[in-house]
């Protein structure tokens, strides 16, 4: 028997733009190139944003970047500063942005529909200048990202509000999901148990700096 793909078929740029037409004329002249108090206010206030880098073959990853609000600095209305926070020690981030330095940035605020867009190209540093502004709990980070921006802009409301991100009831959600502790332990064949692996996690989170 002839076995048929389930891979859904390609669709042509041509395609995607016929089917979803051309956007507004003020869609387009919201994209600013550079940071305006606008968006300076929305960066000091935002504590999390998403990273989106690729390597020189294209493959890509999207990496979460959280702290106190205001932790991404404001250098100058073309310039931005993120600090590197200690984590998994992976650095796909930092092994991209050496391939390819483009990057893409989205900065959200509890409570707000809105997402701040940022895109344009990044290298890391460890300018002492720089990473004295970022220092938090006594100590500095070892090295930031500098972004050099070339677009930025508001995105509407609407994939927030359709997900009832901020939505109280939608943390219930949580509850239908294993721990970490039962994840780790199905994966790997562990014999640990998983409420053990859980306090082991939540030793690491409580030391965040």
């Amino acid at each position: 028997m002839t076995q048929t793909s389930t891979r859904p078929r390609r669709v042509s740029p041509a395609d995607v733009r016929a089917r979803l037409g051309e956007p507004e004329e003020r869609i387009r002249a919201k994209i600013l190139g550079c940071i305006d108090e606008h968006f300076h206010r929305f960066i000091a206030h935002s504590p999390f944003l998403t990273m989106a880098t690729a390597d020189a073959a294209g493959r890509a990853d999207c990496s979460p970047r959280g702290d106190y609000p205001g932790f991404v600095k404001v250098l100058d209305a073309h310039t931005l500063a993120i600090p590197d926070r200690p984590g998994n020690k992976l650095a796909d981030s930092f092994r991209n942005l050496a391939e390819n330095d483009g990057i893409g940035l989205a900065f959200l605020i509890p409570g707000l529909p809105e997402i701040l867009r940022v895109n344009g190209r990044a290298y890391p540093t460890d300018e002492p200048d720089v990473l004295a502004r970022m220092r938090t709990e006594a100590r500095e980070p070892e090295l930031a990202l500098v972004v050099d921006v070339a677009e930025a802009y508001f995105h509407c409301g609407r994939a927030l509000l359709r997900s009832r991100l901020w939505d109280p009831a939608s943390q219930a959600l949580a509850d239908e999901i294993p721990s970490p502790g039962e994840v780790t332990a199905a994966q790997f064949g562990l014999d640990t148990a998983p409420a053990d692996i859980d306090a082991a996690l939540e030793e690491v989170y409580r030391k965040l700096y």
